[in-house]
């Protein structure tokens, strides 16, 4: 037993150390911390496993049965794949983009040429003033003094709501992709009306275009050209094209018979007939599908800012992941405004002379009213 002047003497030894208890009492600590390091209440007297045993008894996740391979029987023909055309996809594209890398860098110039020039042109180029004073201008002679009212109020609007600069990039990058529709989708629907062959093998390629969901898209252009807003116009073009080219072929295929066979016979050759005859009539039909590559054109840039495009839809963007309603509709407000005035002014195009009142296009808006004044001028 030890006495309590061993236990004094050893607390002066030790002062931070455990007092030395009884052989009582050490029993009894020794049952408490066996309760401590077994909170689960299971006896003392169950063996403890050895280290080894632990180490090699194996993971719990080896006793979970592994899920059965599925195979196609007669009964269920199609409970497994047939072939992997995911992993098909992915090689093929690993292969064009080692291939094509160079080719593709050298498509981008153009048009990163011609948004390089839109962008200059509405931001640094012109005065915002002055943009929406030539901006009303043109919606008056295009389609009258409502839409330039309406064109000034907007634009203002835009400014007064601090957007001014991501409308300017949005519409840059509308109009580079609009122009190269232009250069392309009306080219191919005169083809596809000059030739059936072209026409039956162009028109599956559309149809698979203009069904294809808009995401899909940025796969391959992000695989091909990266991100950015040059990839966001090239994924534009090509989402927006394929109405131009299905209505300026349907254009020309409307053009009465009789007339090309009027001006046939006049001595007209093929190049003048489409030139003065087919064309002309086809005009309306054409901007019609012009107005719908614009509208397309827009929405597209939208959904591209998911690529790193800037512009509004950026900011619609990032309302929604960060949950801000303002941001996200001030974005989509700016977006609606722009969509109206372009709207309305491709559909003043494809109007006919009778429906202007007027004959020529010039004789009408301010460039009508400047003339008008000459005439008055010269006259007195």
């Amino acid at each position: 037993m030890i006495n309590q002047d061993q236990i004094t003497l050893a607390q002066a030894t030790d002062p931070w150390g455990n007092p030395v208890a009884s052989d009582e009492e050490s029993s009894l600590l020794m049952q408490q911390d066996s309760s401590v390091l077994d909170p689960w209440g299971q006896s003392s007297s169950e063996p403890i496993p050895p280290q080894d045993s632990v180490a090699t008894a194996g993971s719990w996740l080896d006793g979970i049965e592994q899920a059965p391979e599925v195979q196609n029987t007669l009964a269920e023909p199609f409970a497994a794949p047939w072939f992997d055309m995911r992993a098909i996809i992915n090689d093929f594209v690993a292969v064009v983009v080692r291939q094509t890398r160079d080719f593709f860098d050298i498509t981008k110039q153009p048009v990163e040429w011609v948004l390089d020039f839109f962008a200059w042109l509405l931001s640094s180029g012109l005065h915002p003033l002055i943009f929406i004073l030539l901006f009303a201008l043109l919606c008056w002679q295009l389609s009258g003094w409502k839409l330039a009212i309406g064109a000034v109020v907007g634009l203002v609007f835009l400014g007064a709501m601090n957007v001014w600069d991501e409308a300017m990039i949005t519409l840059a990058l509308v109009l580079s992709a609009l122009f190269f529709c232009l250069i392309i989708g009306i080219p191919l629907g005169i083809l596809m009306s000059k030739s059936d062959r072209f026409a039956g093998f162009l028109r599956p390629v559309l149809d698979a275009m203009q069904t294809t969901p808009a995401f899909v898209y940025l796969v391959p252009v992000v695989m091909l050209f990266g991100i950015g807003r040059i990839p966001g116009v090239i994924v534009t073009i090509i989402f927006s094209v394929p109405p131009l080219i299905r209505l300026t072929n349907l254009g020309i295929r409307q053009v009465p018979d009789d007339l090309v066979e009027a001006s046939r016979s006049f001595g007209a050759s093929a190049r003048q007939i489409l030139w003065r005859v087919q064309l002309p009539l086809a005009t309306p039909t054409i901007m019609a599908g012009v107005n719908q590559a614009l509208m397309l054109s827009l929405s597209m840039v939208v959904i591209a800012s998911m690529i790193a495009v800037p512009g509004l839809g950026l900011m619609v963007l990032r309302g929604i992941g960060r949950l801000d309603v303002g941001l996200a509709t001030v974005g989509g407000l700016a977006i609606v405004i722009l969509a109206i005035l372009l709207d309305r002014m491709t559909q003043s195009l494809g109007r006919e002379a009778r429906e202007r009142g007027t004959r020529h296009w010039y004789q009408t808006g301010p460039i009508g009213w400047s003339l008008s004044l000459l005439q008055t001028l010269k006259s007195k």
